[in-house]
């Protein structure tokens, strides 16, 4: 395609925070909102820095930032946890605090446990050599109805 009739694809959304639409191209929010994040990350990571023995609903509760949203930058790596001590975020799937991964130890090996039982379960339903002995029908293969 030439320059000139190249497309550009705008994707919009609406923002979640203001609900303004907004080119989702590059971010989850739109550009006001994501200055505030941005000013409220800055006041989190100050905060830690100046009260390192602080828990995650302390920080929450004192700066008015939800757990999720301090979680989601630890996660991104932008809060550090070497530093702080107290300092741990909830599991994704039980809520018990951790310091790393997106799972705790407990719900890690019972998702193992369960791929496990999975694969062992869907290899007894379904075994590829009993197919080759089992007689398959294709449309060629249908006996014709009489009298048609």
């Amino acid at each position: 395609m030439s320059e000139i009739g190249e497309m550009i694809r705008v994707d919009l959304s609406y923002c979640p925070k203001c609900g303004r639409l907004f080119s989702k191209n590059f971010r989850d929010v739109c550009n006001n909102c994501h200055a505030d994040l941005e000013k409220e990350y800055e006041r989190c990571a100050d905060h830690l820095r100046k009260n390192k023995g602080m828990d995650i609903q302390q920080l929450s509760e004192e700066l008015e930032i939800s757990i999720k949203q301090i979680t989601k930058w630890i996660r991104e790596g932008r809060i550090s946890l070497l530093d702080a001590p107290n300092m741990s975020y909830p599991c994704e799937s039980c809520g018990v605090l951790i310091r790393d991964s997106h799972l705790c130890d407990s719900c890690k090996k019972r998702l193992q446990r369960d791929v496990k039982n999975a694969n062992t379960s869907g290899m007894l339903q379904h075994n590829p050599d009993e197919d080759r002995n089992r007689g398959a029908y294709r449309i060629g293969d249908r006996p014709h109805e009489r009298g048609k």
